[in-house]
């Protein structure tokens, strides 16, 4: 596996872990308040969120940095 492969792994893993943690985070809160079930309700749609949005990250985010690339020219 090469160097920019591993990269474009590894930040979709993270932006994945954090943009999911945080979105899922707030909505839950926002949605049904701070309560003693929040936590597990955020873990779940946590989970499921990071589930989706990694292979989106994946799939799409190479044709979204071409159409900036070519946008910023």
């Amino acid at each position: 596996m090469n160097t920019h492969l591993k990269r474009r792994i590894a930040s979709a893993l993270l932006m994945g872990a954090i943009s999911t943690g945080v979105v899922s985070f707030v909505l839950l809160a926002l949605n049904h308040g701070i309560s003693s079930v929040l936590f597990a309700k955020w873990l779940r749609a946590w989970s499921t969120g990071y589930i989706v949005v990694v292979p989106v990250i994946l799939l799409i985010g190479p044709r979204v940095h071409a159409q900036v690339e070519r946008l910023v020219r």
